[in-house]
Parts: structure tokens; sequence; C-alpha cells
């Protein structure tokens, strides 16, 4: 669940340490967890009368709530540490992430790339730069260097100035994602006298002269639980070295004429450095296509812009980049659902007499970016990533990738030659990558080193499974070679399913500890996501959302079939809104699991849009102001579908008190619902992380954590003896 328009699934881990219960000395046992007060809530909703017996813990100010979360907390924790093996798993797990090292994102400006990452036996992603020519790079921000006690600081967010001198960034505490927005002087290391606070969702824009930047702000008065924290915030001019008091309001609701801005949206100002003009956009959440607008950038700055509308919701438009008077626009409507590619001019935009550049084919074009010499397209194809370059004649040219895998993303600029990508597959660790179009070749930056891991005892296989409508849903397994496939194969099976977010190949070490022990690991590309573009996102989204967990039943069954493991072996895991994914198929095929991980997992969507973030969501889940979107998020809802004595599986739900999307009460209430209502004896540990919020920043230990817990738990409920110390 977030208001970006881009998720990874291994920060959506947020176990750690915590503080036991304030009642109890440090020494108590908890024989079993807190039972939560029953206060039934009963209303009719379009007809359909349905009853919460857990509404009250959506105030959690009340002490009611916090003793019953901190004890929750606390019995999880004593039975997780008491599972035989699994401090064993989590040193191994230790050794396998410290050996690692993971970038992030990377930004070039001309003369220098700037990049994060998270260093071997790092604790947290630090932001470094390098200049062109060089090997060797500068540490320039280190949160590690920031003392609180009792928690960590987190690198939110950063942008490098156009001339490469400044860099804009946002930190936070506590994986709350609240960043303060900081400026670098690059040459110093040392920060200007900015210090800006709300910038959650910044998303700096620098001025072409680096003088300034653009930026949104929440509003002021509102505490972080507010069900209005998100709304009605406003994109501010600042200009370095001035307080904040004095930055001009530049993008907000009713401000321009002819510029649409809800209270419910995010108004961002986008600027190119080889461009006079600006893009201005009302994000709505998590919607993909939202209202674009163009104005000359002095015409703005003299306070008085000529906006011209580029294109509305309606009209599909996913992204709009910018070259001099040229914009280019990113489209799925009518039927380029595949995707296509429109240019118009700035001064002129509107996307009616707009040209089209790359039309649509039966090639998912899933991101697309814009360097010095032009176009770089990124093709999707059930998960896989392929790299494709519009030459001047408008010609698609394909690029070979070294490996068969995922592009987390291309990166450029217009002021650059080339693009720069992070890539990585099943069993190909990540590696940053730059195509330099002067010689036609992909090579290794050796901006991130490779792990110190032999990967040749395990294979990746990429195949399909049969859902019960007929359509065939990839599936990606990776497993020791040569495995018996008798069934009994202790096997985890991710899904996620919402967004249009893809479930790409990706590569961590952390895996590899489970793979070592006999497991197998499985990505089901449920729909909901976007494997396939827009259409497999729709056939998982509104009335359709059924399809996400039954794909997920459906794929589980398959590997069955396939003797690659049994009910008593396999366990599922979602994050955020892959909550709804795992909680629904439990709820609809409880027989079929042995253990359910539910990270930071949305459980309660027919209450969400009364949490801070749930309005945000409303573009994908519905709201229940009206009678078809009741209906969806009924079905969706894991909490409404749990059902008093039926023989669930063993549940690890997890929540971080910090967490500013998925709402713990949300987890509270699944989590009390299933203690109450199943019948199989077998265990519902909620664990909380009080130094964590939806596990974006999270640090590598709290994600060592998090998985030795995961995994420790799936073996434990599945049977299985592993973990002997390496």
């Amino acid at each position: 669940m977030a208001s970006e328009g881009w998720q990874r699934r291994d920060v959506l881990k947020i176990l750690g340490a915590m503080p036991l219960l304030t009642s109890l000395p440090t020494w108590a046992a908890i024989a079993r967890p807190p039972a939560a007060r029953i206060k039934p809530v009963t209303e009719t909703l379009w007809g359909v009368q349905i009853t919460d017996p857990y509404r009250w813990m959506e105030n959690t100010d009340s002490p009611e709530w916090q003793h019953w979360l901190k004890g929750q907390g606390q019995y999880a924790r004593q039975v997780l540490d008491g599972i035989p093996g699994r401090a064993a798993l989590a040193r191994r797990m230790s050794e396998l992430s410290g050996g690692a090292e993971s970038p992030s994102t990377v930004i070039p400006v001309p003369g220098r790339v700037f990049y994060s990452k998270r260093p071997k036996n790092g604790d947290n992603f630090k932001l470094y730069v390098r200049n062109e020519g060089e090997t060797t790079e500068r540490l320039l921000i280190d949160p590690t260097t920031v003392q609180i006690e009792g928690s960590h600081m987190a690198l939110d967010w950063w942008q490098p100035s156009p001339n490469g001198k400044y860099v804009a960034y946002g930190m936070s505490k506590a994986g709350s994602e609240h960043s303060v927005l900081r400026v670098l002087d690059v040459e110093t290391g040392t920060n200007l006298s900015e210090e800006i606070d709300r910038t959650l969702q910044a998303g700096p824009a620098w001025l072409p002269d680096s003088s300034g930047f653009f930026y949104n702000r929440l509003a002021a008065g509102r505490k972080r639980t507010d069900l209005n924290a998100m709304q009605d915030s406003v994109n501010w001019l600042h200009m370095l070295g001035t307080p904040a008091s004095e930055d001009k309001r530049m993008l907000a609701a009713n401000q321009w004429p002819g510029v649409a801005v809800d209270a419910l949206e995010f108004p961002y100002i986008l600027t190119d450095p080889a461009s006079d003009y600006v893009l201005a956009v009302s994000m709505g959440g998590v919607r993909l296509a939202n209202p674009w607008y163009s104005a000359r950038l002095s015409d703005l700055l003299a306070g008085k812009p000529d906006w011209r509308k580029i294109c509305d919701i309606a009209d599909d438009v996913e992204t709009v980049l910018q070259q001099g008077d040229q914009l280019y626009l990113q489209s799925t409507h009518g039927a380029a659902q595949n995707g296509q590619i429109l240019r118009v001019n700035a001064a002129t935009p509107d996307i009616k007499g707009a040209q089209v550049v790359v039309p649509a084919s039966d090639r998912i074009i899933s991101g697309v970016t814009l360097a010095k010499e032009g176009l770089y397209l990124q093709m999707m194809d059930g998960g896989y990533n392929t790299l494709s370059r519009v030459d001047s004649n408008g010609k698609v040219i394909n690029i070979p990738l070294p490996y068969e895998g995922s592009l987390d993303g291309l990166s450029a600029t217009s002021t650059v030659d080339g693009i720069w990508m992070i890539g990585a597959s099943w069993l190909i660790p990540v590696t940053v990558f730059r195509y330099d179009p002067a010689t036609g070749q992909i090579s290794d930056t050796g901006l991130v080193s490779q792990p110190d891991v032999d990967l040749s005892p395990y294979e990746a296989h990429r195949t399909f499974a049969i859902a019960r409508d007929g359509t065939r849903v990839p599936l990606s397994i990776v497993a020791p070679k040569g495995l018996k496939r008798d069934g009994k194969n202790p096997t985890v099976v991710q899904a996620y399913g919402s967004y249009q977010v893809v479930s790409s190949p990706y590569f961590s070490t952390r895996f590899i500890s489970f793979l070592e022990q006999g497991g197998v690991m499985v990505t089901a590309h449920v729909r909901g996501g976007g494997e396939y573009g827009k259409r497999w996102w729709q056939a998982g989204k509104g009335p359709n959302k059924p399809n996400t967990w039954r794909d997920l039943i459906d794929c589980c069954k398959q590997l069955i079939k396939d003797g690659w493991t049994d009910s008593h072996h396999l366990a599922i895991e979602g994050g955020s809104a892959g909550g709804i994914t795992v909680g629904r198929a439990m709820t609809e095929a409880p027989e079929l699991f042995a253990v359910v991980v539910s990270d930071v997992g949305a459980s309660n969507p027919v209450r969400m849009e009364f949490s801070p973030n749930g309005p945000d969501n409303i573009d994908e889940f519905g709201t229940i102001k009206n009678k078809a979107g009741f209906k969806d998020l009924l079905a969706m809802d894991s909490t409404q579908h749990v059902k008093n004595g039926v023989k669930y599986p063993a549940v690890l739900l997890t929540t971080g008190v910090n967490d500013p999307r998925v709402a713990p009460w949300e987890v509270g209430k699944m989590t009390a619902r299933l203690q109450k209502a199943s019948t199989s004896g077998k265990p519902v540990l909620l664990s909380v992380d009080y130094d964590a919020g939806h596990g974006l920043g999270s640090s590598r230990t709290q994600m060592d954590n998090d998985l030795a817990d995961e995994y420790a738990f799936i073996f434990w409920q599945t049977g299985i003896k592993a973990f002997q110390p390496h």
C-alpha cells in the first residue's frame, strides 16, 4: 500500500525487537497472547449488515489498544525466539545479507553519478557520488551517524541538482517516512540552512540553474494519525538559503484557473534542465493516470503561468517526459492497452493533436525514460523485462540484455548520454549497468560489488499454472538442483497483485538460507499486478479482484500437483496489499496451507478509507460510499471472511507501529479475529516493531530478523528440522 508509483517487496519486512509490557517484569513469560475485548459495531451498508467486533482498535491512542498490542508483540517475540534453530538461522541470515551490497537508486548528472546503496555489512542505505571517469566513490549521506536513542534514521528520498553541486534529501526516524528535508553541499559535505518538515511526499524538482526547487509539503497542524493527514498538500518553491516561511505557494487546490487539484491529490511541478517549460500534475494517490499541464517556467516564476492542459484522467496517460519544447506521453488509452508513446509540443500540448511516436503493439511498454540522445523503453513479458531504444526515425531497436530477468527502473537525464539501470534475476545478483549509445554496449558500472556466495547448487524455473477460468498464470520457482518432487519440500509462495505492480525477478542473498535447507521459493504472478500490463491489472481489480487470490490458490494447487510440495509443507506470504491476496486465499481455502505470513498486510479494506492513507487508495480498491465499491471491498476483506470454528493454518502477521500506509489496527483486527475463531490449535502470532513503519526505512538487521522469524516459523510449522549452524 503506497502513494508512490513504485514498490519493492524486500522492503515490506518490518520485524525486530520491541518493548515488553510495562505492567510486567522483564523476566515474565506470557502463557498466551492477550485476548481482545469484543465490542461489536453493527451497521447496514447498501442493504448488507456487517459487524465489526474490534472497531475500538481504531482509537490507537487508547491505553487498551496500546496494552493489547504490546502484549501481542511480547508473546510473539517469546514464541519466535523459542523456535529450535531460529538463532542459528538469524546468524546465517546476517552473514549472507552482510556480504552483499544492495543498490536502490541511480541518478546521473553531467560529470557525476549519484547513487544510494547499502554497503557490505552496513545496516542502512547511504548516498554516494562518483565523478565521471573515476573508480573511487565518496560517501555523502550516512543516516547511521545521526544518533537517536531507541530508534534509527533512514534515508527516504534524494535528488541532486542539475549542476551536481547540491542534493535535496529527506530522512525520517523509526521507519515513519515522515521526512525532514535538508540540502547537502556536495563539495563540502555539509548541510545548508534548510530544514523543512512534513515532506513525506516531497518529490523535489530543481530549477534548471540549481538555485532552488519545487517540492510538495503536507498541511500543517495535523497529527500523523488524523484521517486528513495526507490531504490538502501544497507544492512550494524554495530558494536556497532562504527560510521555508518565505517559500512561494506554486500549485494547490483552487490556485490557478483551469488546473484542477483535489484535496486528496498530491500536486507536483516537474522541471527539466534542458527545457524552458515545466509540467504540473495532480497525482491521485495510487492512481496511474492523472491530469497533466504545461507552462513556461519564466511565466510561472513571475506568478502569471498560462497553464495548458495536456491530458485528463480519462486519457490514460501514466507518464509525461520533456525534452526542450517536446513532450512525450506514455498512454494506455483505448485499444492501446499495451502502451504507446505520443508526442506533443509544450506550447500547444493538447493530446487530441498528439503524434504517435511508438504505436501500440503486442509488446507491453512498462516504462519509458529520456536520455540526451532520445527515448528508451522498458518492455514487459510476464514479469520479465527487455530493453529497447527509439532511434531518430522512430524505429524501435531491441537492446540485448546480458541476462533474463528484471530492470528495476531506467535512469537518465536529458543532459547526459546513455542510461543506467539496476538489473537482477532470481539467481543473478543485483548489478548496476550502463548502456552507452556510442558503443551500443551494456556494461557493469562497478557501483556495487558482487556477493561472495555460491549459486551453482540452485536453479530457476519459469513456468505457468492454469487458473480455474483457463488463464495461464506465470510461476517463477527457485529450488535446489535435482530436488526430489515427492511433495515433502517446504515451499513458500509469494504473491502481491495490486496497483499494476510487477513481481519481477529479484535477487536476495537472504533467500539462500531457505534454499540451503531444501526449501522452494516461488512467486505467483497473480492478476492485479502488471506482468502483462494494463489488462492483467484490470483482470484483478474492482469486481475482478477475486481473481487475485484465486490465482494464488490455483497456483498452489498446481505446485502440489507437480510434486513440489503438499498442503502440510506449503506456506504463502504477502506484504502490504499482498495481505489481501494471502488473507483471502486463506479464508477461502484454509485447508490448502500449513502457514500464512502477512507482512504489514491490508486486512480490513471495508474500513481502509478511515485510515490516513486510505483515501489515497480509493482509486485502486473502491469506496463504501457507493454500492459497487462497497461490494468489492467486502469481497476482499479478510477480517470479515474469518469464520468461527474453522481450522485455520498457522499464521504470522507483522506490523510496524509507525506505519503510514497500512494502519496497525487493520493487522490487529485480523489477528484478534483469527485468535478467537480458529480451532486448529495452531499459533496465530502478531509480531510488532516499535522502531519501524511499513518497512521502507527498515535496517538490514530488522530485515534479517524479519525473515529469520518467517523462515523459522515456516520450518517449525511444516515439521522440518533445519538450521544447523554454519
